[in-house]
């Protein structure tokens, strides 16, 4: 969250598999009741409905404004952000992201989609809320996760944001993106996912359970046994095969150019390639590209440039 004169700015960073903002991170799902629900710890009520943030799964679209669920779990990633400075009551400026490619096409629907009430009421965690949003600015995914360190980039550098949904992948020379070499693909983490579950269930006709597959992506291992262990492990190993050999065809070289990596995604590849690590770098924080957001509004806001 940044201050900027009487209004706060606010990054989020909607994921297909989390949503991040500056500060939090809770996992995209959410389950509507018409009525009040037996558990309520992170309970959000607006408009008469009842919604539990981060239980469920999301399933992948490329238009986020065509699913109001994203509009729900904006608001509670701004509530969390509120909390954390003790307050209820804020006018906000929101910084939001796409994929890379879709960004021009997109934004001005999406930016609509986020700032569709000018004011809004609502309750999370049984507390009250009343923002004003006074506006909504559309980042490119990947840049923003970056773009602090952009300008004193030298040489041939290529950006992989590896999300749920997509990866982006942007080369930047001398410190200016490429327009011209820029590309999104639904190829995110989600397909890893897939990959796994399926070789998991032609081997014993059952499902594997999420937090054992999420703990085998995220750490490289789990307690279960070695044959199925291996199993998961191969079926992530084709998919940062399937990564590079993408990232080869669009011109990426390991040996002459830097790969900053981000994104949920990169543990994959930190757990299950060999990449050339003189020449790789990741970006640990999840939160950046939320903060990257905060940022380049920023920026502009100062710069008195329009959205």
């Amino acid at each position: 969250m940044i201050r900027l004169n009487d209004q706060l700015i606010i990054g989020i960073d909607h994921g297909y598999g989390n949503i991040k903002t500056a500060n939090h991170i809770f996992k995209a799902g959410i389950v509507c009741y018409d009525h009040e629900p037996l558990f309520t710890g992170d309970m959000l009520v607006y408009d008469g409905r009842y919604y539990i943030i981060g239980e469920g799964h999301k399933e992948y679209i490329n238009r986020k404004e065509t699913d109001d669920d994203y509009y729900i779990l904006m608001l509670a990633g701004i509530a969390m952000e509120l909390e954390g400075e003790g307050l209820t009551e804020a006018d906000i400026s929101i910084a939001a992201g796409l994929p890379l490619t879709w960004t021009s096409g997109q934004k001005a629907e999406f930016a609509k989609y986020l700032t569709r009430n000018e004011e809004v009421s609502f309750t999370f965690r049984k507390v009250e809320y009343h923002i004003r949003i006074l506006g909504a600015r559309i980042y490119p995914q990947g840049y923003a996760a970056i773009a602090e360190l952009a300008p004193s980039m030298k040489g041939v550098n290529v950006i992989s944001d590896i999300g749920y949904g997509t990866v982006n992948t942007l080369f930047i020379v001398d410190g200016k993106p490429q327009i011209t070499r820029m590309f999104t693909e639904d190829f995110g983490a989600f397909k890893c996912v897939q990959a796994a579950r399926a070789e998991y269930s032609k081997e014993h006709g059952a499902n594997l359970d999420d937090s054992i597959l999420d703990r085998i992506l995220i750490s490289g291992t789990a307690d279960i046994a070695k044959d199925d262990l291996k199993l998961i492990r191969n079926a992530a190993s084709r998919y940062t095969d399937e990564l590079f050999r993408r990232l080869r065809e669009h011109g990426y070289d390991e040996r002459t150019m830097t790969l900053y990596i981000t994104g949920g995604g990169g543990c994959i590849v930190k757990n299950f390639y060999r990449f050339n690590k003189d020449r790789t770098v990741f970006i640990e924080d999840i939160n950046a590209a939320a903060k990257g957001y905060e940022y380049l509004a920023g920026l502009q806001m100062k710069a008195g440039e329009s959205k």
